[in-house]
């Protein structure tokens, strides 16, 4: 394979750099973890939350280009991580980070990436990037970080090339957490930390597929007792924790490939009847067992200001409503492949796309975004209320 393929050639001075598989090279200056690794690049439109956005494992397999050009100002502290599992491989920045400047900042966040091994490429035009992954959709490449400039561009190549893509992989079992475990911990307070749950509340049993530590915050909030199980439990093990009610979490990779075993389960709670909620990946594992299908989408939807409208009846004075949400996923329930009997809740004002889904005669509903990820900041809590509502129903 001839170097020649890669362009432009390194300037002088980059420590970092972005190869596609296509052969584009997009130099800058490294940070963070170094090293090589290899994913789908997408985007996120956030201005703020770039340390949630990091560990949320939904991104595993991914490299995140922020389009926000001013990143790790805050810094990073331990109470913003959302799950200490595999995440974002790394990150794709306009500006090199600076000092941060936040009272909660506990590290600078060059040094939070070091010590995550994610790796950072700064001074990149992210405006540019972010076109062509609009234009052409995302694409598989190497992010790679060499302090002393040192890179060997044919072997990158050749590794983003051979990467097979997120469509048909499942990453859940890769994220998820391996034993039973009853969550502690409720929303967060300035100066008092994260709450502490009770015991004696409707109990949910979470089916953690790559899930965010706050989704499980916001149950308890909403007056859950959780206990969380492993992407591949079986549904007798669901059942034998008694559960009033079932949530389905987020997570990465292609719902298709993770319903092998998740929709079983998933078919085997509706037909007992016992409320489900799912976000995310868990909203497209939920309409799989609905009979609905999924699909790669050409670019995704990453960032804190989706509209999403509520659609559909059972919604009242509330139909018509727009809500402003946040969203981080590359696959949807195809809405023209519902079937009888699942009702369309809420759709994107951006293209239409699907985002919730309730099953008629039953009490299961999903949504496509992050209600947990405070987006306006609290359009869309109401979805935790309605599920633990649901309980002693």
């Amino acid at each position: 394979m001839a170097s020649a393929e890669i362009t432009p050639a390194q300037p002088s001075g980059a420590t970092g750099v972005l190869l596609l598989a296509d052969g584009t090279a997009l130099w800058g200056i490294g940070c963070g973890a170094e090293g090589s690794a290899v994913g789908e690049v997408c985007f996120n439109t956030s201005m703020t939350g770039y340390q949630e956005v990091m560990t949320d494992p939904s991104y595993a397999g991914q490299i995140v280009t922020f389009t926000f050009p001013h990143i790790g100002n805050v810094g990073a502290n331990p109470e913003d991580i959302e799950s200490k599992v595999e995440s974002a491989l790394g990150c794709v920045m306009r500006e090199v980070p600076t000092g941060p400047s936040n009272f909660r900042s506990t590290i600078d966040l060059n040094t939070w990436l070091k010590d995550e091994g994610k790796i950072g490429l700064a001074g990149v035009d992210t405006r540019a990037l972010t076109r062509l992954i609009r234009l052409n959709g995302a694409p598989n490449a190497v992010i790679a970080h060499a302090p002393d400039g040192n890179f060997d561009l044919d072997a990158l190549l050749q590794k983003a090339r051979e990467w097979p893509g997120l469509e048909g992989m499942d990453l859940a079992r890769r994220v998820s957490r391996k034993a039973h475990e009853g969550w502690r911990g409720g929303a967060w307070e300035l100066g008092k930390g994260y709450s502490e749950s009770g015991a004696e509340k409707p109990h949910v049993v979470a089916i953690d597929f790559g899930a965010k530590d706050n989704i499980f915050r916001q149950l308890v909030r909403a007056g859950a007792r959780v206990t969380v199980v492993p992407a591949e439990t079986s549904l007798e093990d669901v059942l034998a924790h008694e559960p009033d009610g079932v949530f389905l979490s987020n997570g990465p990779g292609d719902p298709a490939a993770t319903a092998a075993y998740a929709v079983p389960v998933i078919q085997g709670l509706l037909e007992r009847d016992i409320p489900i909620f799912g976000i995310c990946l868990g909203h497209q594992l939920l309409g799989l067992a609905a009979g609905a299908k999924t699909s790669k989408m050409f670019q995704g939807h990453r960032g804190a200001n989706h509209p999403v409208q509520r659609v559909g009846e059972g919604w009242g004075d509330a139909t018509g409503l727009v809500e402003i949400t946040s969203m981080n996923h590359g696959f949807a329930v195809d809405g023209d492949t519902l079937p009888a009997g699942v009702e369309q809740t809420h759709v994107s004002l951006f293209d239409g796309t699907n985002c919730g889904i309730a099953i008629t005669g039953k009490r299961a509903f999903g949504v496509q975004y992050h209600p947990e990820a405070s987006p306006g900041p609290q359009d869309s809590f109401y979805l935790f209320e309605k599920f633990v509502g649901m309980l002693g129903d």
